[in-house]
């Protein structure tokens, strides 16, 4: 297998693009090569395979979602943060699209089901660290609430986002602020 990290990057960022665009049963290794404008062939050069293309996958989305670390220093405002959340969603939408594609794969492949879920397990346990060290409000089961709640306010914004745009005023940002009022109080209910 190769070990170019740029083109590495390079295909997998093609691979995001053919999968939110084309859904999985268009992510080929071929695919992927047009996409990334390389010579027919480069991409098996990298990845034995389309499963592990897809692991491989999962891995970049990551790297590419990741909040710039100047978005982390405090103070917090779990408000503020969400949004920048649903900002860096709005920017990387093929990305998150992929993701959910991913998500879809993963119901058909139990070996891509496992690795998600792991995946998928340590980063939602690094947030809730991460939440409760900075001193946020709330507890671990309401920042998984959050959580729930944020990616079905994603998927809504991804898929069909004329429905949070029919709501009336405040529109996502006041969702976002009243999720985060129910689910984050700052002192516990008695």
């Amino acid at each position: 297998m190769r070990q170019n990290p740029e083109r590495r990057a390079a295909l997998l960022d093609a691979a995001i693009e053919v999968l939110a665009r084309e859904g999985s049963r268009g992510l080929t290794l071929r695919a992927v090569d047009a996409e990334a404008g390389v010579p027919t062939g480069t991409s098996s050069n990298y990845f034995a395979n389309r499963a592990q293309l897809l692991v491989q996958i999962l891995h970049r989305t990551r790297e590419r979602l990741t909040p710039d670390p100047a978005d982390l220093t405090g103070p917090f405002d779990t408000k503020v943060l969400l949004r920048r959340l649903l900002e860096r969603m709005r920017r990387e939408r093929s990305v998150h699209t992929a993701m959910l594609e991913l998500r879809l794969e993963a119901t058909r492949r139990p070996e891509l089901q496992e690795v998600l879920a792991g995946f998928q397990g340590a980063e939602l346990e690094a947030n809730i660290t991460w939440h409760l060290e900075a001193g946020l409000p709330g507890d671990r089961q309401g920042v998984v609430l959050i959580y729930l709640a944020m990616l079905g306010l994603i998927v809504d914004d991804l898929t069909v986002p004329a429905l949070l745009d029919s709501q009336p005023a405040p529109g996502i940002e006041g969702l976002i602020d009243t999720m985060v009022e129910r689910l984050l109080p700052e002192r516990p209910a008695d």
